[in-house]
Formats: structure tokens, C-alpha cells, sequence
């Protein structure tokens, strides 16, 4: 089966990494790829969201599968395209990723059908948003209604923040079009977890959970970023939390796309806010997290290709997943200055020591060859993945690893995992 992945992050490397391995694999592509993901697919010069470049090549090749990466592509109706192009595809139509692609949407839907998630209202100008602030007071959130590159959600303590928040979206305009509406939410406290579910359109599998890190260092300080760093599972969440997730969440959603004559497709990726109230949905994404995906792909024990060709083929029913029962911890490399201003170019070295380790693999997310060197070429650079027996061993492995790279023009957080060990020494 010839296989072409489409975007070029550490999550496509992922992927690209977990699809290799099957049998049922015969060629792997990646457009556009980049210098890690050459070593186990070809990369295409093609941009993730160059929709008619995709599917010509798509066309030519004779590709039998196509796995959508990002949510840009997939909001722009790629799977639709290919589809109609006779060509199967990982991933929701255009009109069933609105529920990434517009969180008015989403939260219309939650409305509907009774999911769990915080109190918001829908804005189209500034003012009228600002008198909700008056009146409901902060802390609150601001969210761009469209994609922004997961920029768009600003935490507000108090009042003046929020006023400067729509102002930044709605007047300054960053995100463009994605900020012609927001959405103004409830703060909600609690601890954050990613649940993933693979869906086609009527049976749903749920995979293991997850727990992100957003804040760029340790101890959850400074800007948040797209994640510095993963682990699953995350035991914040119970198998009795997980059976929750499902019956209020998940199988509500897909029930309700479904009636919406939306169906849904792929991985649906629910950030949740675990709060002294329940379980609330924060977000919806229509593909998998990054970094999650790379330690949810160390994790899997399963063909990665058979279950998602069963999300394409409406075979889920048939599937039973595996997984390996360690510990898969992922810290991520970014070039110093993320998530402001950064250089590009500068030369990683090391790599190989790394990756030599035992259950070690490292994912690139932004790396490009310069003259047979590997250069940094993005923000978040690296993905360095480990898997052992707990969390303690898997973080210990994975900064093993961190600590064979050799990148003065890069830094990581030394912490990834520490709510799960805090959990861990509360219990003894």
C-alpha cells in the first residue's frame, strides 16, 4: 500500500515513524516532511496546504491512503478533495473539522446536545464584548473564533487584560479572518488532560490519555507555547474518568455530527479541564496533539496503518488497539526564543548518540539539511521521545538523551512529568 502523509511537524515524524513499521506499507511519502522524516519516508516539495498540489501528486502516484496531519489542510477541505478524487484519507471533511475550525461551532454543538463545557457567548465587535466582560467580570478567557495557530486563546486575570484581548484580536488583527468573531469563556480551574478518540463516524475507540505542557519552563512559567513536552498515560485520568470522557463527551459528539449530517472522521482530540464540578470539554481538535502524538506513537503497540485505515473505511468496530505498558515521555527542543522572536540555522549535533539509546527515538518537528548538517529550522526543533517502565524511569531516559544533543541554540524544560511523579509520591 503506498502511504503519503501529509504535513512536515514532529507529530507527521510520528506518524510517518508508526506507519513504517507496517507490513501492510509498501511506500511511504511525506509532503512536505523534513530532515528526520527522510529517514523513513520520501519527502514531496509540496506545502501541507497546497490542496490541489497535494492531489495532483496524490493522482499521479497512485497513492492508496493519504494521513492529514495539521488542521489547516483539513479545515480546508483536503479529505473532501481527495475523497472525490477516489482516494481514501485520514481525517474529517471540511464541514465536520469546524469543530476545530470555529469554536462558536463547537460550542453550539456542545450546546445542543448537552455536552459538558464552560459558559461562553459568541462576539462579532468589540464593544458588545467588552460589556459581557463588565458584567461577568474576570478572570475570563478570549478566543479567536478561527484557527490561529493555537495563539488565539488568551487567559485574562483581570479586566483591562480582557479589554486588551479583544482589542488585540478584533482591532489589531493578528489571526486575520480567524479573529472576525470570539468567543468570550469562563475561566475554568482545575488540571488540564488531552483525551484522543479514533472515530469513522459511528464507532469511536478511544487511545490512551495524555498531559501536555504548555508553559515554555519549568514549573509551568512563561508564555505558553504548542507544548514543550508529553507523557502518557496521564494518571490524572482514572479508567472510571476515561468511561465518563466517553458516555458524556466523545460518543455525544459523534451522535450529534452525525444528526448534523456532519459526519465525523479521524482523531478527535478533546482538551479537557478537570475541575471540582466534573469533566468539561476546553476545545475540540480534529487531529492528533503535538507533542502527544509522538509519545502516544511510542506508546502504540498496534499497526498504526490498520487502525487508521479503519477510521477511513468505517471498520473501527473490528479493531482492538495494544499498547505497550510503559511509560512514553516526550520533552521537546525549541530553538532559544521561542515562542517570540527566534533565529534559524543553527546546527544540531548529537543526534545519532540519541537515537542509538534503547527505546529512545527522536522526532523532528522543525529541522532542514544545510550542506549534510542538520539545522534548526522552526520553533519547536525536536521531540525527544522515551519509553520505560514508569514515569520516573521514562523522564530520566528521555533527558538522558536531551543531554547527548549538542545545540547551544536550543533549550528544553527539565520537568516534563512532574505532575504525574508529584502524583505518584503523594500516593506512598
Amino acid at each position: 500500500m503506498k502511504v503519503l502523509v501529509v504535513g512536515g511537524g514532529g507529530r507527521e515524524h510520528a506518524l510517518c515513524w508508526a506507519i513504517a513499521q507496517s507490513k501492510r506499507c509498501s511506500e511511504l511519502f511525506c509532503a512536505p516532511g523534513n530532515a528526520g522524516i527522510a529517514d523513513v519516508a520520501a519527502c514531496i516539495d509540496i506545502g501541507a496546504e497546497d490542496i490541489p498540489a497535494i492531489v495532483d501528486f496524490a493522482v499521479s502516484e497512485k497513492i492508496d491512503f493519504v494521513v492529514v496531519g495539521p488542521e489547516a489542510p483539513l479545515v480546508a477541505g483536503l479529505v473532501d478533495v481527495l475523497e472525490e478524487n477516489g482516494i481514501k484519507a485520514f481525517g474529517p471533511s471540511a464541514a465536520a473539522a469546524e469543530l476545530e475550525g470555529s469554536k462558536s461551532f463547537m460550542k453550539d454543538i456542545c450546546s445542543k446536545y448537552d455536552i459538558p463545557t464552560g459558559e461562553s457567548e459568541r462576539f462579532d465587535e468589540p464593544d458588545s464584548a467588552k460589556e459581557y466582560i463588565i458584567r461577568h467580570h474576570a478572570p475570563i478567557v478570549v478566543k479567536a473564533d478561527g484557527l490561529a495557530a493555537g495563539k488565539g486563546v488568551i487567559l485574562c486575570r483581570n479586566e483591562n487584560e480582557a479589554f486588551a484581548a479583544v482589542d488585540h484580536i478584533m482591532v489589531e488583527r493578528p489571526f486575520g479572518e480567524a479573529g472576525d468573531e470570539i468567543v468570550i469563556e469562563e475561566f475554568l480551574t482545575g488540571e488540564e488532560a488531552s483525551f484522543f478518540a479514533l472515530v469513522d463516524g459511528e464507532n469511536a475507540v478511544p487511545l490512551v490519555s495524555a498531559q501536555d505542557h504548555k508553559a515554555a519552563h519549568d514549573g509551568d512559567h512563561g508564555p505558553n507555547t504548542g507544548g514543550m513536552g508529553a507523557y502518557t498515560p496521564a494518571p490524572v485520568i482514572t479508567k472510571k474518568m476515561a468511561d465518563e470522557v466517553m458516555e458524556t463527551i466523545i460518543l455525544p459528539t459523534i451522535k450529534g455530527m452525525a444528526a448534523e449530517g456532519k459526519p465525523y472522521k479521524g482523531v478527535l482530540f478533546a482538551g479537557l479541564m478537570i475541575t471540582d464540578d466534573g469533566i468539561k470539554l476546553l476545545e475540540y481538535n480534529v487531529r492528533f496533539g503535538d507533542p502527544e502524538c509522538q509519545a502516544l506513537m511510542m506508546k502504540l503497540k498496534s499497526d498504526a496503518l490498520e487502525a487508521l485505515l479503519a477510521c477511513a473505511e468505517g471498520k473501527l468496530d473490528k479493531i482492538k488497539l495494544d499498547w505497550h505498558k510503559d511509560t512514553a515521555l516526550t520533552v521537546v527542543m525549541a530553538t532559544k526564543g521561542y515562542p517570540g522572536h527566534y533565529g534559524k540555522g543553527t546546527e544540531i549535533r548529537g543526534l545519532d548518540d540519541a537515537n542509538a539509546l534503547k527505546n529512545v527515538v527522536v522526532f523532528h518537528a522543525g529541522t532542514a539539511f544545510d550542506n549534510h548538517r542538520i539545522v534548526a529550522n522552526g520553533g519547536r526543533v525536536l521531540g525527544v521521545t522515551a519509553r520505560a517502565n514508569g514515569i520516573k524511569q521514562a523522564q530520566k531516559l528521555a533527558y538522558k538523551a536531551v543531554d547527548l544533543i549538542d545545540w547551544p541554540g536550543g533549550f528544553c524544560r527539565r520537568d516534563i512529568g512532574w505532575r504525574a511523579i508529584d502524583r505518584a509520591k503523594s500516593k506512598k
